[in-house]
């Protein structure tokens, strides 16, 4: 089976710089809603730019976005099934040794996405196929020479598994998956940075679609329960 996943960066990877948090996340659907989600996302972001006269062809940011801009994307897209934000939050701070290299790092933060916010929600038990994830990200942090070391690196952490990754790169402002990715990363990275920035879309996130975790440590907070594949979610028990 596929398993779709976006991702995207906030804050600061770099050694140099002074932000104390760094965040890797997005989220991940199954096949059969991951049309569903884009397509939901794109309409109401056009709308967004049809009532700002922002061109079509540009990209809006989430901090560009409104607070009332933000609340009616996850208003919308969290009533979709298999929708589930997925955000690794990293504390620099509390880290004894500075981060050397960026890229090695980012392939590091992937992996702690899949092993503390992805896979402890699915029922492996109820899937018996093969799991290939399709990962989508942000390429304007990547460096060309070291396009291929995340598909490696995960396909070698997770060699004891039945599981497959096929990484792809794009530009975000022609990838409307990767545009969902930075509202979401950017907003619980925004938490940890700054609650005020986003006090008032806080309270129509719903813990059943999203699992945030926080390094160091395993401090994890919103979705615990796993995912019933192949079962519609029931709304208001698990809102």
């Amino acid at each position: 089976m596929k398993i779709f996943v976006y991702l995207d960066e906030s804050g600061s990877i770099h050694k140099n710089s002074k932000t104390r948090y760094f965040a890797v996340g997005g989220y991940f659907s199954f096949w059969e809603d991951k049309n569903k989600i884009v397509s939901l996302y794109k309409k109401i972001n056009k709308e967004i730019k049809e009532k700002r006269n922002i061109p079509l062809n540009v990209e809006i940011k989430s901090y560009d976005m409104k607070d009332s801009e933000k609340k009616k994307i996850f208003n919308n897209i969290q009533e979709i099934d298999s929708f589930y934000g997925c955000v690794k939050i990293f504390d620099k701070k509390t880290m004894k040794k500075e981060i050397v290299e960026s890229n090695i790092f980012f392939n590091y933060a992937v992996k702690l996405i899949f092993k503390d916010c992805i896979l402890p929600l699915l029922n492996l038990n109820q899937i018996s196929d093969d799991i290939e994830f399709i990962v989508s990200i942000d390429n304007r942090n990547i460096r060309v020479g070291n396009l291929n070391n995340l598909e490696t690196y995960l396909k070698t952490e997770f060699c004891l598994e039945n599981f497959d990754f096929k990484i792809t790169y794009y530009d975000s402002s022609i990838n409307y998956g990767i545009q969902l990715a930075d509202l979401i990363v950017n907003t619980f990275y925004n938490f940890y940075k700054d609650k005020e920035i986003v006090k008032n879309v806080l309270p129509v996130l719903k813990n059943k679609n999203f699992r945030i975790s926080l390094f160091p440590g395993h401090k994890i907070s919103g979705r615990i329960q796993k995912i019933e594949y192949n079962k519609k979610e029931n709304i208001v028990k698990n809102a």
